[in-house]
Parts: C-alpha cells; structure tokens; sequence
C-alpha cells in the first residue's frame, strides 16, 4: 500500500511526519505492506524539497519494506538524490543499509504472508502500556528493530521512548532501558535500535559498517 501524495515539506499534517500514523494505521486495517515516496511528491506554491528533507526521508524508508525516491510533481523545484555530493552520498549509504536488511525484511514480509502480521508495527503489538497505544513517531520494523525517524527541520537529536526490553542502538552499541531518552541524530544517522538478544544481532551490527 502506497501512502499517498505527500507534501514535499514538513508539516505534520501532510509531510514526512504524517508518513508514520499513515503505515501504522494501514498496518491495523490489515495492510501489511506499505511505503512511501522518499521526499514526498506533491509541491505548489512556496512549497519546496529542501536536501535535509530528502536525506531524513531516505533514513526512514531505508526502514520499511520497500526504498524508492520520486522526483515530484515540480522536479525542478526540488532536491533530488544526485543535489550535490552529500545527497548522493547520503542516499547511496541508506540504499546499502536498505539492502544489508533484505534477510530481515523478507522474513518480516513471509510473516505477514502466512499469518497478516505487517512488516511496520505499532508498539503496542508486543507492549501493553499508554505510552505504546498513543505513540505515533516511532514503528517496530519487525519484531526486533525500533525506529525514530527525526521529523523536524534543523533538528540533530529527538527523544525516544524505547518500550519495556534492552535495547542497543545500532550506531554506537550503547545499551538502553525503558523510557524516554534524548537520542543524538545529526543528518546522516537515525536513531533505531535493535532488541538485545535478537537472533539478527549479528546482521544489525552491519549497519553502521554501510
């Protein structure tokens, strides 16, 4: 299921931020594949795909079941993957990411074929809590990867609430509890977190390699 026609900006209504509640609702009314347009597609007036736009879109649909950039409605008006060489470089680095997570995200989808549980999941599936139903910045991607895409402009660090298990962050391999934590996140690194223990942790190390 593709989400829609996204704004080419950030505004929660209709831009990136808008994406998350978009896949988790889907993943509640049985649609357990979904993706959307990195960068977002739809663009008039003063609306325009800044580079930092394009590049945390692509961290987070490097996290999700299928990865794929759209020009837009106005190309010209906007960043593209190839904008400069840090955006080029950017998306190559999530585009390998993308792909290091194949074996993952194929056991995630034979999951949702054989019993229709989604690849992108709220975190009240496995933890029962008010934090979980009401949390709609976050998704499990699968059962052992918890991410926090950075839905703000000019933004280099976001708080997550990682639920009740250990978790270690994929970048650094620091250990985390439960609650809220002030993750740092400049442009280039998103904040996921695999749960300790996982039987991918060996492929979950390979991501900070890519």
């Amino acid at each position: 299921m593709w989400a829609g026609d996204q704004h080419a900006d950030w505004t929660f209504d209709f831009g990136l931020p808008s994406v998350i509640p978009a896949y988790l609702s889907l993943a509640v009314c049985g649609f357990g594949l979904s993706h959307s347009d990195v960068g977002g597609y739809t663009t008039f007036a003063k609306m325009r795909r800044n580079p930092e736009l394009f590049m945390r879109w692509a961290e987070m649909n490097a996290f999700s079941p299928l990865m794929r950039s759209h020009e837009g409605s106005n190309p010209d008006l906007n960043a593209q993957f190839d904008e400069n060489e840090e955006v080029l470089s950017h998306h190559a680095k999530y585009s390998r990411i993308h792909k290091l997570l194949k074996p993952y995200l194929k056991d995630a989808v034979a999951l949702n074929a054989k019993s229709g549980v989604p690849v992108m999941r709220p975190l009240f599936f496995y933890y029962d809590g008010e934090k979980e139903k009401n949390e709609s910045t976050e998704y499990l991607l699968g059962r052992d990867l918890l991410v926090a895409p950075v839905l703000r402009e000019g933004k280099s660090k976001r708080t997550v609430y990682l639920p009740n298990d250990k978790w270690i962050n994929v970048w650094d391999e620091k250990e985390y509890g439960e609650g809220e934590h002030e993750i740092s996140a400049p442009l280039g690194t998103i904040p996921v977190f695999y749960k300790k223990g996982s039987e991918y942790t060996n492929l979950f190390k390979k991501i900070k390699e890519e």
